[in-house]
C-alpha cells in the first residue's frame, strides 16, 4: 500500500484535533503525517511549546519548517509539493491574504488534493459583501479552486466551533448575569460543532472511499435555535436565564460605531441567519450515522450545573 504523505497546516485547537485523528488512523490507511509550525515554534524554549511539539513527535508526525504570513508562495509552493494532501488549519489568525496566498501555493506545487480553511459557515450562500469582510476571500479560494482542475479539492463546512457559541465576550451567553441573546431573532437557529468532532470528520472524509471530490460537505454537531439553547441553559442550570433579542438594524449600527469589530461583524453575519445553519440530517456524519456531540452534551461536559464557571 503506497503512502500517502499529508500535510497538517497549523497545530492549534483544530490542527491538534485533525492531527491525532489522522495519526490513530495511520497504521492502517498507510499515512505519512506532517505538520507546519513557524521556526520561531519549533526553536521555543518555552516548556508549554516543547510540549505541544513533544506530543506531535510521540505520535508518530514529523514537523516541518514554515512561516504561512512571512514566506513567499514561491516558498510554499516548493514545501507543499513533497505533499500528497495539505490541509489548512489556520485560522484566520495571519490576516488578510493569508488563506488566498496558501490556496495559490498548494496550486502552484500542483499538490493532488488541498483542504482550505473554510471549516465554518457556508460562504457560498452568504454571498460576498457580508459584515465580516474577511468572508470575501474565502469566497475567493473557492473561486480559485472550481477555476482548475488539476488540484481536487474538499471544503468541510462545520458551522460555529460550540466553544464559541459559550464564549462571553460573543455575547451569546452570558453567565455571570444570567442572559442569553439571540441574534436576529429566536427563531434564528446557527450550527454548531466540535474542534474535536471537527477533526474526527475531517479524517474521515479526507480518507473515506471512493474519494470525496471537488465538493462542499456539510457536517454538524447541532442546528440549535437560540430559543432552544436558553432552554436547555435553564433546564441545565436551574436558574432562568433572561432572554434578550439582538436585532439586525441594532447590531448594524453597533458595528458602524465600531467598525473594526471582528466579533461585532461576526455577530452580524449570524443575526442575518443566511448560510449559518443547515439541516442536520443531510450532513456527512448523519448519512453515515457516526455519532458527534451535540449542545447539551457540550454542556455535561464543560459546565457545572450549578454556578456560573465553566467546568475545570
Amino acid at each position: 500500500m503506497t503512502q500517502q504523505r499529508i500535510l497538517v497546516l497549523g497545530a492549534g485547537e483544530l490542527g491538534m484535533s485533525v492531527l491525532r485523528n489522522l495519526a490513530g488512523r495511520a497504521g492502517a490507511s498507510a499515512l505519512n503525517i506532517s505538520v507546519l509550525l513557524r521556526p520561531s515554534t519549533l526553536d521555543s524554549a518555552d516548556p508549554v511549546k516543547r510540549h505541544e511539539i513533544d506530543t506531535l513527535r510521540a505520535l508518530g508526525i514529523a514537523t516541518v519548517s514554515g512561516d504561512l504570513a512571512a514566506d513567499s508562495v514561491e516558498t510554499l509552493a516548493a514545501l507543499f509539493a513533497q505533499f500528497d494532501t495539505v490541509v489548512s488549519c489556520t485560522g484566520f489568525v495571519g490576516g488578510k491574504g493569508v488563506q488566498l496566498k496558501i490556496a495559490r501555493a498548494a496550486l502552484d506545487a500542483g499538490v493532488p488534493r488541498y483542504f482550505p480553511w473554510q471549516f465554518g459557515v457556508d460562504y457560498d450562500v452568504i454571498g460576498r459583501g457580508s459584515a465580516q469582510d474577511l468572508f470575501d476571500e474565502q469566497l475567493a479560494v473557492r473561486d480559485l479552486l472550481r477555476a482548475q482542475s488539476r488540484t481536487d479539492w474538499v471544503i468541510v463546512s462545520t458551522g460555529m466551533f460550540t466553544s464559541f457559541l459559550f464564549e462571553a465576550s460573543f455575547g451569546v451567553v452570558d453567565f455571570e448575569r444570567g442572559v442569553v441573546r439571540a441574534l436576529g431573532g429566536w427563531d434564528n437557529a446557527v450550527t454548531v460543532t466540535t474542534a474535536e468532532d471537527i477533526g474526527a470528520l475531517t479524517a474521515e472524509i479526507l480518507l473515506t472511499e471512493p474519494r470525496i471530490s471537488r465538493r462542499v460537505v456539510h457536517v454538524a454537531g447541532e442546528t440549535i435555535g437560540y430559543q432552544q439553547l436558553a432552554d436547555k441553559l435553564d433546564a441545565f442550570t436551574g436558574r432562568s436565564f433572561e432572554r434578550v433579542e439582538w436585532t439586525v438594524p441594532q447590531l448594524k449600527r453597533e458595528l458602524a460605531d465600531d467598525a473594526d469589530n471582528a466579533l461585532k461583524k461576526y455577530r452580524v453575519v449570524f443575526a442575518q441567519g443566511r448560510g449559518v445553519a443547515w439541516d442536520e440530517q443531510q450532513t456527512f456524519n448523519a448519512q453515515r450515522n457516526i455519532a458527534v456531540e451535540n449542545v447539551g452534551q457540550w454542556m455535561q461536559r464543560n459546565l457545572r450545573a450549578e454556578g456560573n464557571e465553566l467546568a475545570q
